[in-house]
């Protein structure tokens, strides 16, 4: 048994340091979230921005686009030239996703400095490609809404998952002490 425990030392504190991370940005996310009050359909702080930074891009992009509170569950419903085509929940603001990426990162540790520099570059980034995804998927639904549970099921997921996974990719390869 001790044997086996040294062979997968290595493997045994990357988890460690994974979990230990995810776990407590989770706790700190949901202390966060408690905040509010989901009954009475209250909206969290970082749902609220993303909603206005997307309506904001959309209107930079193409047009009337605006964004206001569900009044039957806690989200932000936005309309494109007038209709409504999207709703943003707590889960559309990529702070999950930004949780797994940071948990991953600073499980596959690297120099600290580099490990900071990329958690916080890789981040905006996740964060950017997000309110544009939102952007896109809006308008997409707008004109194509026979294709919004391909589009919102698949192709977008995909978008932000396969960011993620590229930002881990570079990192490992380029950056961690794994890379040499």
């Amino acid at each position: 048994m001790k044997e086996t425990l040294i062979a997968y030392k290595p493997f045994l504190f990357f988890l460690a340091r994974f979990f230990a991370v995810y776990i407590l940005a989770t706790i700190l996310y949901q202390y966060y979230l408690a905040q509010y009050d989901v009954a009475k359909n209250e909206v969290d702080g970082i749902t609220k921005i993303v909603s206005t930074q997307t309506v904001q891009f959309m209107n930079f992009v193409d047009g009337n686009a605006y964004a206001i509170p569900n009044t039957t569950e806690p989200c932000m419903n936005v309309f494109y030239n007038n209709k409504w085509v999207v709703r943003i929940i707590e889960g559309c603001n990529a702070v999950s996703v930004l949780i797994l990426f940071i948990s991953f990162i600073v499980a596959f540790r690297g120099k600290i400095i580099n490990t900071f520099a990329f958690m916080c570059l890789g981040s905006v980034l996740i964060y950017i490609v997000n309110i544009i995804r939102i952007t896109c998927l809006s308008i997409s639904i707008y004109y194509y809404p026979a294709y919004q549970d391909f589009l919102h099921g698949i192709v977008f997921p995909l978008v932000i998952y396969g960011l993620v996974f590229v930002l881990w990719f570079v990192w490992i390869h380029k950056f961690s002490y794994y890379a040499k």
